[in-house]
């Protein structure tokens, strides 16, 4: 008993000594800027390195080699929540204060000495092609330049692709097949009335303020929206905000990673005059195409989820005007579905203010020209919400846009019949609620969606007394409407020329429903009422 009373009380003896903090395990390094990862990103080859890191290194044109030899992929990158989430509870557990964000100059640094190095090793005579160089060359070997003829800003009017159709800056397709969907180029929040901060109006003159942003006056811009000063980041931002609305041509020079990384904290700033100001100078940069995905890639979107679901009242507007601008860039689409923008959007529809609605309404558009963002939405219980708008006459020409796009896929068509959709898009169509001739051929557009693949719907469009309207529209619709009206009929008619195989196929469909069993007839299956194609 003495000698384990002996041994226990050297155990505890040295179990009251402080440990010694570990060293962070390897996987929490960034090995391009050799700390502690605050930012972690996933790029696509499957690395996990720090976010201003991978943006330098893009910055630069420079891929480092790693321990296995190969190089990684900066081409997208997606925030690492897991490693995250595991270094900050690494960092709780042994007392470690938690990694702060990068220096972009620091990591520059570190960057261009790699550079220098691998420069070294490789020899820098002899004709040997530098590394910059050598990058360059293989980017435009594998990207060739191409000129296309109808390529235009969204500031400008398109002329190929799209034809004008409203004095409110917006465009119709006239090239797809399906139904015309229109399109503004900008969120309403930025028309000219949309600014209610009267600091962002006090300056007259901003060239005055912040003329040459691009030469010396650039470092005291970022220097004052990094500074604690709130009075000092309220200028500088107001500042930026006012020169990139009226100097277009300034929007893509500006956006640069050292000024995104200066507005991302002031997007969330608890002062509102602030956070309006941020975040629309975000909506002005955003205008310029060359722009959009390089604020998706800087993770500026869970910013302004924040924003648009608890910022201020504007601040809200211009949060969804964000989303907006940024969804038009196909590129950005499934990121930005993804990152949980679809949740809140859909909750944006029920907001106070008419310009947060409208934008909303236009971004989830076009998120939903992507088929992972229609079923996402679908299981968000979506439909019964849009179509309960649309028979409340709330924004329903643009509610009619994302339920063309709903309808076109599985999930979203059998939602739509479930919850009675026909009787909704023909009740419109019956009612002239759908005033518009676009809002007539988008609903005559939804109901040809839902048709293909459904046995349902002609019943459904029975029990809504369909037919009649349809055929009005064959008569006095417009061309495009006209030609989905009178394919529906002929589809319609086709069937109730063959009544006897109908009430067949119905009653097969309806003992299948009651075995649960597929049948097979005339060479094909025929599955329950549980099947997909429901």
């Amino acid at each position: 008993m003495g000698g384990n009373g002996k041994y226990k009380w050297r155990l505890s003896f040295s179990r009251s000594a402080s440990p010694s903090k570990p060293d962070p395990p390897k996987e929490f390094l960034c090995s391009i800027a050799g700390s502690l990862m605050a930012d972690p990103v996933v790029v696509s080859s499957g690395q996990t390195f720090d976010r201003v890191s991978v943006q330098v290194c893009r910055d630069l044109s420079f891929a480092p080699v790693l321990e296995n030899g190969s190089e990684p992929d900066f081409e997208t990158f997606f925030p690492n929540l897991a490693i995250k989430s595991t270094i900050l509870r690494w960092c709780e557990k042994w007392g470690v204060e938690r990694p702060l964000a990068l220096d972009y100059t620091a990591v520059e640094k570190a960057v261009r000495a790699k550079m220098a190095a691998r420069q070294q090793e490789e020899g820098d005579g002899g004709g040997l092609i530098r590394v910059s160089e050598r990058e360059l060359l293989k980017n435009v070997a594998g990207n060739p330049p191409l000129t296309y003829k109808h390529a235009a800003s969204e500031l400008t009017r398109r002329v190929d692709r799209f034809c004008s159709s409203s004095s409110e800056e917006s465009v119709v397709i006239a090239a797809s097949p399906e139904t015309p969907l229109p399109l503004k180029t900008r969120p309403c929040c930025y028309s000219s009335s949309s600014s209610s901060s009267s600091e962002f109006q006090e300056i007259e003159n901003p060239t005055q303020t912040l003329a040459p942003i691009l030469s010396s006056q650039e470092e005291e811009l970022l220097l004052k929206l990094k500074s604690s000063d709130i009075f000092e980041q309220e200028q500088a931002v107001i500042s930026l905000r006012k020169i990139t609305r009226t100097q277009e041509h300034r929007r893509s020079a500006l956006c640069t990673p050292r000024v995104i990384s200066a507005l991302k904290p002031l997007l969330v700033s608890k002062y509102c005059n602030v956070q309006v100001n941020a975040v629309a100078t975000l909506v002005n940069l955003s205008l310029e195409n060359s722009n959009k995905v390089r604020f998706v890639r800087s993770g500026v979107v869970p910013l302004l989820i924040e924003v648009l679901q608890g910022g201020f009242n504007e601040a809200q507007d211009h949060a969804a005007g964000a989303l907006f601008s940024l969804a038009i860039e196909e590129d950005n689409r499934m990121a930005i579905g993804a990152l949980g923008a679809l949740p809140a959007l859909l909750n944006a529809l029920r907001s106070d203010s008419e310009r947060a609605r409208h934008d909303s309404a236009l971004a989830l558009y076009n998120l939903t020209l992507v088929n992972s963002n229609k079923m996402k939405l679908v299981k968000l219980n979506s439909v019964p919400r849009l179509l309960e708008m649309v028979k409340a006459g709330n924004l329903v020409s643009r509610v009619l846009l994302i339920l063309c796009n709903l309808a076109a896929c599985v999930e979203g068509r059998s939602a739509m019949l479930d919850g009675n959709a026909v009787r909704v898009l023909v009740g419109l169509l019956r009612g002239n609620e759908a005033k518009s001739e676009l809002d007539k051929e988008n609903c005559v557009g939804a109901l040809y969606a839902l048709s293909h693949g459904n046995f349902r719907f002609r019943g459904l469009m029975k029990e809504a007394r369909g037919e009649d309207v349809l055929r009005e529209i064959e008569k006095r619709g417009s061309e495009r409407a006209r030609d989905k009206a009178k394919r529906l009929l002929e589809m319609v008619r086709e069937r109730d020329n063959g009544e006897e195989e109908n009430m067949a196929w119905e009653a097969l469909l309806e003992s299948a429903q009651l075995s649960g069993t597929s049948c097979r007839v005339g060479g094909r299956n025929v599955y329950s009422a549980n099947s997909s194609d429901f």
